[in-house]
């Protein structure tokens, strides 16, 4: 079973230390973030008991842990406001004809500058990701903000990975392969399983597609 890169590990012992220093309204952030997403899952014991792993672990991920309670909070207001995740795709990126939204995941990707939060989309046409926030970037001189994206057709999928660190089982992983040999590293996911199983489903419906 393959390791993600160093980057992909993060800064979770950071995420840990800022809350174990953290004030008690942090912890009321945490406890508004739990019910928000709780909302999102069915009522069994095993789907709870996931869910909040799998949420403690994306907000250890980046680094700060109060910082992304309040980003995820701030995101959902968003897509609240504009009229949901299907909307949002809808502005973010071009579309093909009759192209529908299928799925949608709160992880992070991971960059040589380390984790970046954001939602990771999955289409009838694409596999596109798209960060929560604007990131700056030079442009010879000048320093300008955009967001980071990746785009990727789903008949340009080669492989779907899942992985789970052997040291830590909290840590997990899907490393997807594109025909021209680019990898990406998504982790920090609150719905893993899900995610795991819609997008090696849609590589699996891409083969016999092609065959």
């Amino acid at each position: 079973m393959s390791e993600a890169p160093i980057s992909a590990a993060g800064d979770g012992d950071a995420g840990g230390a800022s809350v174990a220093s953290g004030s008690t309204s942090t912890m009321e952030t945490v406890k508004n973030v739990f019910s928000m997403w709780g909302k999102k899952v069915g009522k069994t014991a095993k789907k709870a008991e996931d869910l909040s792993r799998n949420t403690w672990q994306h907000l250890k991920t980046g680094p700060s842990f109060v910082d992304a309670a309040m980003g995820r909070l701030a995101q959902g207001t968003k897509i609240i406001a504009e009229g949901g995740y299907e909307k949002i795709f809808q502005q973010t990126f071009d579309l093909c004809p009759e192209e529908q939204l299928k799925e949608s995941y709160a992880c992070y990707l991971s960059t040589s500058a380390g984790p970046i939060m954001g939602i990771l989309y999955l289409s009838s046409a694409k596999l596109a990701f798209c960060s929560d926030n604007p990131l700056p970037h030079k442009n010879g001189n000048q320093t300008e903000w955009s967001y980071y994206k990746v785009i990727i057709p789903l008949h340009q999928l080669r492989a779907v990975n899942p992985s789970i660190s052997r040291t830590n089982s909290a840590e997990k992983y899907i490393q997807i392969v594109s025909v021209d040999n680019h990898e990406f590293w998504f982790m920090g996911f609150l719905r893993y399983d899900s995610a795991v199983a819609h997008v090696q489903e849609a590589l699996e419906n891409n083969y016999k597609t092609q065959s």
